[in-house]
């Protein structure tokens, strides 16, 4: 059985920098241990990373949330520290946006029948490409481990996650 691990956008930023929440902080110990499992499962690991630009504030998602994030090269952008040697041997896809056509292409290319997310933010980035994913992937199983995600606010995060449930996206964890 072919399957993938997506670490999505767990960057400094969205941790402890411009947009860093404590319930961010509080998922990091558990998503480190999932990719540890997972390497050592010989899963396939595929980590996202919002990328934006200097530009950012001028972009759509800029006027709609401006607050620079994530810009190409910034400490704010880099993988937290946690995760940093784990990403060795694994695909790093940077996305411009909230779904990674990347990773959907890489998904069904590789005929994955399991991918599990997890990262940040459940509410934006992870919902949007678990939801691309199963339209893609329609007999793939997809899961999120709700322990492994945070949200922009915790009612939020909840959310997401009922949505997703109601989308045949298993979801796991505690919420």
């Amino acid at each position: 059985m072919k399957e993938l691990l997506v670490v999505v956008d767990m960057q400094k930023d969205f941790v402890d920098g411009a947009l860093g929440t404590k319930e961010a902080q509080k998922i990091v110990e558990n998503v480190v241990h999932k990719v540890k499992e997972a390497k050592e499962c010989e899963k396939n690991v595929i980590f996202t990373m919002d990328t934006h630009y200097q530009d950012y504030l001028q972009t759509q998602e800029g006027r709609n949330l401006p607050i620079a994030h994530c810009i190409k090269g910034t400490p704010g952008w880099e993988l937290i520290p946690e995760l940093q040697g784990l990403k060795e041997g694994c695909l790093v896809l940077e996305k411009p946006t909230f779904g990674s056509t990347n990773l959907i292409h890489t998904a069904v290319k590789n005929g994955y029948e399991t991918i599990e997310l997890i990262g940040l933010c459940t509410d934006i980035c992870v919902i949007s490409n678990a939801m691309i994913l199963k339209s893609a992937l329609p007999e793939a199983v997809i899961t999120v481990d709700a322990s492994c995600c945070a949200g922009v606010t915790v009612e939020s995060h909840k959310n997401a996650l009922e949505a997703m449930k109601m989308c045949q996206i298993n979801i796991c964890g505690l919420y």
